[in-house]
């Protein structure tokens, strides 16, 4: 299956159907980030610590799989060059309409987060990458990319699914009931057949990959990457949330000693 063409179909559908990470910010927020005032996420609800920023003003930054209208237009309002790197044309005509909006300058540039050969060795001071990683089969490749287009002293902000949340049987798992079932690394490709995974997720979802925490922060090590920063985070309404994290964040530098 190709799968970067499947989920490039179903992350276009996904903005037809309202999917949160597809709505782009308001108007209302462009101006207060106008000012200083600005705040983006990784993951579902807590906002990333500004202490993970430097100054914003003509920073080069490149959002990562990471279309939608949401975190490129904060960030260029906030003063930064934003270019947009996504695998769906849908998710990178939300940063468009925005950008149009709002008199912004924005990049957009339709891709595989896994092959960054569009951008030139050291293009960019900081990377934003919020949870994506789960539509690739390789998370390895994304790490290695992200860390030759990344400058020295720049900062690879990431956030990933924590890989316990592809263990259970889903069907029991919605209510509460956490039954193993699925070993990790996961793949819906390899866990399910394609009857199962549309009566589970519907016939238009992505597929999803659970990677481990060796590939996820191991992964950003063996790259070069230096880890300074780390949180969890909790999704609303979902079972799992209600006894830990199911989503994680790091700040991870490119510097001297790598």
């Amino acid at each position: 299956m190709d799968v970067r063409n499947s989920n490039r179909i179903a992350w276009d559908r996904e903005v037809e159907n309202g999917n949160r990470w597809t709505i782009p910010v308001n108007s209302t927020e462009i101006a207060a980030a106008k000012q200083g005032n600005w705040k983006i996420f990784l993951t579902p609800t807590k906002e990333v610590p500004q202490a993970w920023f430097q100054d914003l003003d003509g920073l080069e930054i490149l959002c990562l799989a990471s279309g939608g209208g949401q975190q490129g237009p904060i960030l260029a309002a906030a003063g930064a060059l934003v270019t947009v790197f996504d695998n769906s044309p849908r998710q990178l005509a939300q940063d468009r309409l925005v950008a149009e909006r709002e008199g912004l300058n924005i990049t957009t540039l339709e891709g595989d987060m896994r092959d960054l050969s569009l951008f030139s060795d050291e293009s960019f001071d900081l990377i934003v990458h919020p949870v994506s990683n789960c539509f690739v089969p390789e998370v390895k490749k994304v790490w290695k990319e992200a860390y030759r287009v990344m400058r020295t002293g720049g900062a690879l902000l990431s956030g990933f699914i924590n890989p316990v949340g592809y263990l259970f049987d889903e069907k029991r798992s919605d209510k509460g009931i956490y039954q193993l079932k699925y070993k990790q690394p996961y793949s819906d490709l390899d866990s399910l057949t394609n009857e199962e995974r549309i009566q589970i997720y519907g016939k238009d979802a992505p597929i999803e990959f659970g990677h481990s925490l060796e590939d996820q922060i191991g992964g950003q090590l063996d790259a070069g990457f230096v880890i300074t920063g780390f949180y969890e985070d909790y999704r609303k309404n979902e079972k799992i949330s209600e006894y830990m994290p199911s989503f994680m964040a790091t700040r991870a530098i490119k510097n001297n000693m790598t």
